[in-house]
């Protein structure tokens, strides 16, 4: 399960891995803006991370380290929405892997610096998810994004839990780039 997380909208992805396949099972966002009180947000956080746990039961969860941006507020704010989506995590045993968005962008798209569209792109290309399948609301697809990126780091095909890069894991793994 991959989840990006935010107090204005969380969104989420949940991967099945078969055959050391990836396909997507979910992905969606929660809106937290129509909450004026910040403990509230938090609050509806961590039921729906429990929620999705319940439904799906996911071995690993995958989520999107903070960035440092100038609003310190921000910062804190976002801060705690990771926490408690984390904590929810751990309440069910469930092991934590955080990623940097810049980490993230480039297992799935080769550049750290890719658009939020592009990341999008990838995935629908990557997971064959249909046109309709695809949501607005590109939170949605960076949760799943984190998810995927957690797969490609702990590729239990290869026997080795880490890649250097995506090219790093392109060479590893040619069979699964399509040219």
């Amino acid at each position: 399960m991959g989840i990006d997380p935010g107090t204005q909208v969380m969104g989420y992805g949940i991967l099945r891995v078969l055959d050391n396949k990836p396909s997507m099972m979910a992905m969606g966002v929660m809106k937290l803006n129509k909450y004026g009180d910040h403990y509230i947000k938090l609050a509806k956080i961590y039921s729906r991370i429990i929620g999705l746990i319940e439904e799906f039961l996911p071995d690993e969860l995958a989520i999107e380290a903070p960035f440092f941006g100038k609003n310190v507020q921000s910062m804190l704010k976002l801060g705690r929405a990771q926490g408690v989506a984390m904590a929810a995590a751990i309440s069910r045993d469930i092991p934590i892997f955080e990623y940097a968005p810049l980490k993230i962008k480039m297992s799935i798209t080769g550049n750290g610096r890719a658009a939020k569209e592009q990341v999008a792109y990838m995935l629908q290309k990557t997971l064959h998810i249909p046109d309709e399948n695809m949501l607005v609301e590109l939170d949605a697809t960076d949760g799943l994004a984190a998810a995927l990126c957690h797969f490609y780091q702990s590729d239990i095909s290869t026997g080795d839990t880490k890649y250097r890069d995506w090219k790093d894991f392109a060479i590893r793994n040619p069979e699964k780039v399509k040219k």
